[in-house]
């Protein structure tokens, strides 16, 4: 168990430090470091008030995950990129709904790593901080994750395979893909990855007056998956 004092990770400072700049698919690196200035992101058309989108996904059936399993997993991604005055993060994306999914296909090399780690880190948990990982506050949460990452979990009989930062970073890794892929794919619900990128969506053609427009971030979203006809 660290001994620090756990420090409350912001949204802002999950995006910064996997360094975001355009709609991409996989963002390798890790948690520490940057505590940038915080600014307000822009209003980004229609029907994305933030009020309104702060809601978490809707619920669908799960396809690979027991319950236990995805309820440990929804918690870990709402830390990774929370929820904050700023707008919607991971669980509300519905990137948990990604992972469970695509462990039934292109993840499912991984899928074994997702129950052992889910299981280990709720022992950890029960073990440093004396309750369900669910059930701890989302301070207490993030000093968890921290510990994983670091790998100061990995070798407390807690069960991970391998370390415990190699499991923080696979699971850091989906839900960035899961927030922020194509909707297409299960997750970025309503957008929401792609808007707080500032990402105007998949265009087949731009003019030259969209082209100055989306230079200058004014051109709206079109907020349309590219598997759409």
């Amino acid at each position: 168990m660290s001994d620090e004092q756990p420090r409350k990770i912001s949204r802002r400072e999950m995006l910064k430090s996997a360094g975001l700049a355009g709609a991409a698919v996989a963002f390798p690196g890790t948690l520490a470091g940057t505590t940038p200035e915080k600014t307000a992101l822009p209003v980004l058309g229609e029907g994305t008030a933030r009020g309104a989108r702060s809601a978490a996904a809707p619920p669908r059936a799960l396809q690979t995950l027991t319950v236990a399993e995805f309820e440990i997993l929804t918690a870990i991604v709402a830390r990774i990129i929370p929820a904050d005055e700023l707008g919607p993060g991971a669980r509300e994306a519905g990137a948990m709904y990604y992972i469970d999914r695509e462990l039934g296909g292109a993840l499912s090399g991984q899928k074994e790593a997702y129950q052992i780690g889910l299981a280990a880190l709720d022992r950890y948990s029960r073990y440093s901080r004396g309750r369900p990982f669910v059930e701890l506050s989302e301070t207490e949460q993030d000093s968890v994750l921290i510990d994983c990452q670091g790998g100061s979990a990995t070798n407390t009989g807690a069960g991970f395979a391998g370390s415990s930062g190699q499991f923080f970073n696979m699971i850091r890794s989906h839900t960035l893909q899961g927030t922020f892929s194509d909707p297409y794919y299960g997750g970025n619900q309503d957008f929401i990855g792609w808007d707080l990128l500032r990402y105007p969506g998949v265009r087949t053609g731009v003019s030259a007056t969209d082209q100055a427009r989306m230079e200058a971030q004014e051109l709206p979203p079109n907020h349309r998956s590219a598997y759409e006809r």
